[in-house]
């Protein structure tokens, strides 16, 4: 198969999701935007995840920080494959001093994303919970946005196609990125990710069906084709890079990215009580 004719046939729209630091007004309740305090609704439960301590072993039960709130009003018009519900905010939480990485079926929990599809005028600008430590606090960025074409890396459309290449890495990445062979990271909703150790559609979906992935896997040929049969399943949701404004960094691992990954019929369904974080990093 030519994964640069299949290419063609599966681009998907991708909306670009640019951070305006520069700006310091005061965003109306409902704006997208990456950190400061969530528009949340009244009476929300703030998310917790129960994680090993980094560098020890025992667990602890910790908040979710709040990355990013996403007004589907707002991106409706750069959303031209009609893939996000047209009305309702998308939040991002995901806990921060665990960082998990996504191969292991116990990381269930320490991303999450709520939907709301209420009256916006009924949102209410939330504290964090107490036990937040602060430089877990991203601070308030606008967001705007922008529509562009995209088409998966090479390992992921390999998943895709599950057949041989017959136009090769080098050829396929010098279409993929028209001549500039470094990779074009960019925050963005929708369409493929900008992997960095390789596609995670195999990943999650093995983690779905509570296998670890973090090594070898320790599974029947049935399941391994059980696996290779769904895992197309997988669509990106939303990828988010280093996050920077004046002198906080965040940075996921080493100059690393978050994924988060949904079923397409679950988007369909609005339903996204079961998307999937995974962290890349070089």
């Amino acid at each position: 198969m030519d994964y640069i004719e299949a290419a063609k046939k599966i681009k998907l729209n991708s909306i670009k999701v640019n951070f305006d630091v520069e700006n310091t007004e005061k965003l109306p309740i409902g704006t997208s935007k990456v950190g400061g305090h969530p528009d949340l609704p009244e009476g929300f439960k703030w998310y917790y995840f129960n994680g090993r301590v980094p560098l020890e072993d025992f667990t602890k039960n910790r908040p979710l920080s709040f990355i990013a709130q996403i007004n589907c009003k707002e991106v409706k018009k750069y959303d031209l494959d009609n893939r996000l519900p047209s009305t309702g905010i998308l939040y991002f939480f995901y806990e921060l001093e665990t960082m998990s990485w996504g191969f292991d079926p116990n990381d269930k929990g320490s991303a999450r994303v709520y939907y709301y599809d209420g009256d916006i005028s009924k949102l209410v600008r939330t504290d964090y919970p107490e036990d937040m430590p602060r430089e877990y606090k991203l601070p308030s960025i606008k967001l705007t946005f922008e529509s562009e074409e995209n088409i998966p890396d090479y390992e992921e459309i390999e998943d895709i196609c599950n057949e041989y290449n017959s136009s090769g890495y080098e050829i396929y990445d010098e279409f993929k990125y028209k001549g500039n062979m470094a990779p074009d990271f960019s925050n963005k909703l929708l369409g493929y990710a900008d992997s960095i150790q390789g596609s995670m559609l195999h990943e999650c979906e093995g983690v779905s069906r509570k296998i670890y992935c973090g090594g070898k896997l320790d599974i029947t040929p049935e399941e391994q084709e059980e696996i290779k049969a769904h895992k197309s399943e997988w669509k990106l949701l939303f990828q988010l890079g280093t996050v920077s404004k004046g002198d906080f960094e965040l940075m996921f691992g080493d100059c690393g990215e978050i994924y988060f990954y949904i079923r397409e019929d679950d988007l369909k369904n609005k339903n996204f009580e079961n998307v999937w974080l995974i962290l890349q990093c070089g």
